[in-house]
């Protein structure tokens, strides 16, 4: 009896906050809130994402409503929602306070960066280098184990087709098509069958289903928005598609404690609801301190990069000179949690896309593209989760954590604020029977920060109109600063990194591989059908060029 008085007291308090909220709701149809009249206000119309007192009260969307706004998205891994309402009422939903906690506004933000890479020689053997090859001798592909990229969406071409068994487009695009080209790269990376290539150039799982959650259109533009409704699409379904894994290769430069933020919790109901959730540690290394968030979580795995230099053995392997370095900013944590190949790594390409059409000097035959960054670590490390739960579906992502972390390998680098517990290592991760669980006692967020303060802080600029250049007479654009998410692609263009050539007597000429490709030849004087050399690829095309000095992505994705 004394619990039956206890919920009815609980139910009348929340019933008398009911009232308030929907008061206020009354009051804003009222002439009295500036902004707000009677009917629905009108004019063009922006991203918000609501964050609500009583979550999933109704209260705020019949808020949005009221001022001519759509609720797009249901957000609950935030408390909130996503909405679409006309600008001029931002201000007046925001003064609500007993019905709305926090209204941010978001809008898409094209990133002014570039594609930092030790090495000009492109890598294909990042799955010997971590030893999957051996997982797929077991018969362990990460067959039927779904990896959500949340991305630029993930295109069915080339070493992709068949595998992307589901597409969700968060972007406004609406079709799930890829057209920047980063996404369908890191599918490849974790998924790509090598039916292009005779199976020289494969995924590290190419068993696993690709389910493509499109966060970012054409322009690479990112919002927080969008990555939210992403985390809570992929936990809706996981069952549906066996959702295991999710990638996440982006972060803002937010350095709001994880504890409170509510990106952080986000990724964390990911990871409690039985989905291991892969963060790219961010490329602004070697500094200190340079951990990109949600990668500066403690229940995720992050990853930074190392580079292979195109060889299958490890005692060669170096550090990544972008690769992001912990302790964390405002926790003081240990990141990241392991390395992976992401140097000049070999991947699916995705024709026609920015990526692509402005980096031809990238394009590896017909099929393949080349890039470097943290976001292709931990393109590999979540292949690698999807061998440990194709051999082991019972493991927990703590279990999965525990597993990589304690098998990986020793390299020079030690620094676990560089390296973390090491190289991956996928074999030993896989074939390991160990149930230790990571994360034991680690205090996980609340989600009660700021959303904006999720968003970060760096500037990046966006073009706003065009003005004469004095000199030419032509047309230059204008950019202005702002301030808004951060895809990991946000590093400022760095030369030193871009130093090697990208042929030169290694690629076009005598040496790739010592005439073979991973161990296995080359495929002798054809390329998955086509002719592979000729005046096209070592000649006049690919010889004398340098990596150096253009960048994979131009201005727009330029980090991890």
């Amino acid at each position: 009896m004394a619990q039956t008085a206890a919920v009815r007291r609980g139910t009348d308090r929340l019933s008398a906050r009911l009232g308030i909220a929907l008061a206020a709701v009354a009051a804003l149809l009222s002439t009295s809130v500036p902004g707000v009249g009677r009917a629905p206000s009108s004019g063009p119309a922006i991203s918000v994402l609501v964050r609500e007192v009583v979550p999933a009260s109704n209260a705020a969307e019949r808020l949005v409503a009221a001022v001519g706004g759509k609720v797009t998205s249901e957000l609950p891994i935030v408390g909130g929602f996503a909405a679409r309402v006309p600008a001029n009422t931002v201000g007046a939903l925001q003064s609500v306070r007993n019905v709305v906690s926090e209204v941010v506004s978001s809008g898409l933000v094209r990133f002014d960066g570039s594609y930092g890479a030790n090495s000009g020689v492109a890598s294909a053997v990042y799955p010997t280098v971590v030893g999957a090859d051996k997982d797929w001798r077991y018969g362990w592909t990460g067959s039927g184990v779904g990896v959500a990229v949340i991305d630029t969406g993930v295109s069915q071409v080339g070493d992709l087709a068949g595998h992307v068994v589901h597409s969700e487009d968060f972007s406004g695009e609406g079709d799930g098509v890829d057209r920047f080209g980063h996404g369908t790269f890191i599918g490849g990376l974790i998924a790509g069958s090598g039916a292009g290539s005779a199976g020289q150039v494969r995924g590290v799982a190419p068993g696993a289903n690709i389910i493509s959650l499109k966060i970012a259109g054409a322009s690479g533009a990112a919002d927080i928005t969008h990555v939210m409704a992403a985390l809570q699409w992929a936990v809706t379904f996981k069952d549906t598609y066996n959702i295991r894994v999710i990638n996440l290769s982006l972060g803002t430069d937010s350095t709001q404690d994880y504890r409170i933020d509510p990106l952080n919790q986000a990724v964390e109901r990911a990871w409690q609801a039985g989905i291991v959730v892969v963060v790219s540690a961010g490329n602004h290394g070697p500094a200190a301190s340079t951990i990109s968030k949600p990668a500066d979580d403690p229940f995720v795995i992050t990853v930074g990069a190392t580079n292979d230099h195109t060889t299958t053995r490890t005692n060669d392997d170096t550090v990544g000179n972008f690769s992001s370095a912990g302790p964390t900013t405002s926790n003081g944590l240990t990141k990241p949690d392991i390395v992976a190949p992401g140097a000049s790594l070999v991947s699916t390409r995705a024709p026609g896309s920015t990526a692509d059409v402005n980096h031809p000097e990238a394009r590896i035959g017909t099929q393949y593209f080349k890039g470097s960054g943290t976001s292709f670590s931990a393109g590999v490390v979540s292949g690698t989760a999807a061998l440990i739960l194709d051999r082991d579906p019972s493991l927990t992502p703590d279990q999965v954590k525990a597993r990589m972390m304690d098998t990986a390998r020793a390299g020079s680098v030690t620094d676990p604020n560089r390296v973390g517990a090491g190289s991956l290592d996928a074999f030993a991760a896989t074939v390991s029977n160990s149930t230790r669980a990571a994360n034991q006692g680690v205090q996980a967020s609340d989600g009660s920060g700021s959303l904006q303060l999720s968003r970060g802080t760096l500037s990046v600029s966006i073009p706003t109109g065009s003005t004469v250049d004095v000199t030419t007479g032509g047309l230059v654009p204008v950019y202005t600063p702002v301030t808004g998410p951060l895809t990991a692609q946000n590093m400022v263009f760095n030369a030193v990194n871009y130093a090697c050539d990208w042929n030169g007597s290694t690629w076009g000429s005598s040496q790739w591989m010592g005439s073979t490709w991973g161990g296995s030849t080359w495929g002798g004087s054809t390329w998955g059908g086509s002719t592979w050399g000729g005046s096209t690829w070592g000649g006049s095309t690919w010889g004398g060029s340098t990596w150096g000095g253009a960048d994979w992505y131009g201005s727009t994705w330029g980090g991890s």
